[in-house]
């Protein structure tokens, strides 16, 4: 069991280490200190979630339906490059993106983001539903694996909530937050490019 345990929890980690719209978004609310822990479970529930329907067969039925993935292939990209562009415009606006300038977000807005950002990206589904759904099949304990995979969104998403949380009197400043803004642009259009492509 422990074995099974540890395979889902290294897989999920570098599956979910990489750069992207959920992990940005977690990123600036870590650097901002706003909703921080609500957006932290928001993510970990929903990963969790998902992880647990792909273990329950819901990624075989999902895979066989290729008429749903290119619709949710261009949701997503068309959600992402929108995204993209709100970045872009924050990076070209420096004064808007000091956090003591901004009104803080409401709760339910911030969260009702975080949902985006967790269901309206394809990758949420490859990652999860597909791949760790599948790849749990082939162990014994596939459920344990799917406890590993989903403890690593806990320890994953809490470490870069709390990172940000502790850097944000360091990066606190408008050029940094240009920077991160125009890196998160960047990304977005680079993940939506890949989806359209793929």
């Amino acid at each position: 069991m422990l074995t099974s345990a540890v395979a889902g929890f290294s897989l999920a980690i570098a599956l979910i280490v990489a750069i992207g719209a959920q992990n940005a978004f977690v990123l600036r609310q870590g650097l901002r200190r706003e909703h921080l822990v609500p957006v932290v479970l928001t993510c970990a529930a929903s990963d969790a979630l998902l992880i647990g329907l792909g273990i329950a067969g819901v990624g075989s039925v999902v895979a066989g339906r290729p008429d749903l993935l290119t619709a949710i292939r261009w949701g997503g990209a068309a959600f992402l490059l929108g995204y993209a562009a709100l970045a872009a415009r924050r990076a070209l606006r420096p004064g808007a993106l000091t956090p003591a300038d901004r009104p803080p977000a409401r709760l339910g807005a911030t969260l009702a983001a975080c949902l985006a950002f967790t269901y309206l990206n394809p990758h949420v589904y490859l990652d999860t539903v597909l791949l760790l759904g599948g790849l749990a099949q082939q162990h014994q304990h596939r459920w344990v694996f799917g406890l590993g995979a989903a403890a690593a969104s806990v320890v994953w998403f809490t470490a870069l909530g709390a990172g940000a949380y502790r850097l944000a009197p360091l990066l606190a400043r408008a050029g940094v937050w240009r920077v991160l803004d125009g890196v998160i642009a960047v990304v977005m259009v680079v993940v939506a490019a890949a989806l359209l492509l793929g």
